[in-house]
């Protein structure tokens, strides 16, 4: 696995406390924890999460991306996402393009795996994958993909309780069996050395695509940016323990009350700068054929909600495939006709003195 030997995190830089929810507790219907989540959810969107079961899966998730990108530039290049607004695929150094001149180092690469293509497989359901990724396809990534579908449902429960939406809504818009941009990502950064690159952002300010993130780290470079505050905090990782948060369909949907909130990505502090680093996620993503609007017809909470807030919009009028390719199409250099394209890949919650 990448990065076994690492070390520790600072502890003379700003850190923001995250709560820590149990998972076996939630899914064994533990009010207390049940709550600690929600309001975690509804304050930051941001939380830490133990006792989720995926350890070795992630670890062999991990095995996958270094055996991804150690193959030749040539053959990764064949896997490339291109520029049409599909995230699946391999993307290399600066092609994915977060770039934004004089403030973002933009040279991370990265693997996407499809959900629908992980549990289909041999069947091609979006794409073809490098040799490294169709080896492991059934044995590491399927299984990673099946256990955060697990955390994902059973959070998804929570909070469709707490919006009093119907029994089973919020699952029933990210079903398993239906297509959607879920997906696998595992990504590689380069050790920082020089101290001007130490001040930029590797990825910059944005909000995620879906609606659930499940985040597997070691070294720090996570920060986030809480309401209310000026400046960025980091998010201290703790082994064992994944850094989950909401993502802006979930915001949407629930008219706001669950937080999408922005953060970005920067070179780990202290001695773990000298490091690759590398991390893990899961992006839930509701079914492409969904629309992204506060389901007030559902819920007299999300009602409430949407109307307490009249300066913002709720009915984005985009499906949750169009939505996606729309921020993923502008993260790309070829696309970029200026600071309004950039814009329109950050997200809800884009901010553009946030950098």
């Amino acid at each position: 696995m990448p990065g076994t030997t690492l070390p520790p995190f600072p502890d003379d830089v700003r850190t923001h406390p995250l709560l820590i929810v149990d998972f076996e507790l939630i899914k064994a219907g533990d009010r207390e924890e049940i709550d600690r989540l929600w309001e975690a959810a509804t304050t930051l969107g941001f939380w830490y999460l133990k006792n989720h079961g995926a350890d070795q899966e992630v670890n062999d998730m991990f095995d996958v991306g270094a055996e991804t990108l150690a193959l030749p530039l040539e053959e990764r290049l064949k896997f490339e996402q291109g520029d049409n607004g599909q995230s699946f695929g391999s993307v290399i150094d600066i092609a994915h393009t977060g770039k934004h001149p004089g403030k973002f180092l933009d040279n991370i690469e990265f693997i996407n795996v499809s959900k629908d293509d992980a549990l289909a497989y041999p069947r091609v359901v979006h794409l073809t994958y490098p040799s490294t990724v169709n080896a492991r396809m059934e044995n590491t990534v399927a299984p990673f993909v099946r256990k955060s579908l697990d955390v994902t449902y059973v959070v998804l429960s929570i909070f469709n309780d707490k919006l009093k939406l119907p029994k089973g809504t919020l699952e029933s818009m990210h079903a398993m069996d239906e297509h959607s941009a879920c997906e696998v990502r595992c990504t590689r950064s380069p050790p920082v050395q020089d101290k001007e690159a130490m001040e930029r952002a590797m990825l910059a300010a944005h909000t995620d695509f879906g609606s659930l993130t499940f985040l597997h780290n070691r070294l720090g470079g996570l920060q986030v940016m809480p309401p209310g505050h000026d400046e960025w905090s980091y998010i201290r990782p703790i082994p064992g323990h994944a850094i989950c948060n909401i993502a802006d369909a979930l915001s949407i949907f629930s008219g706001g009350i669950l937080q999408s909130n922005i953060h970005r990505v920067v070179p780990p502090p202290g001695a773990q700068a000298g490091h690759e680093r590398w991390s893990l996620v899961f992006f839930t993503r509701p079914t492409s054929s969904k629309v992204l609007r506060a389901l007030v017809e559902s819920s007299p909470i999300i009602a409430d909600a949407v109307k307490k807030q009249p300066d913002k919009n709720f009915e984005s009028g985009s499906t949750a495939a169009e939505w996606l390719a729309r921020r993923v199409r502008n993260q790309r250099i070829n696309n970029r006709r200026g600071p309004d394209t950039w814009a329109a890949s950050r997200g809800t919650e884009h901010t553009p003195t946030a950098a």
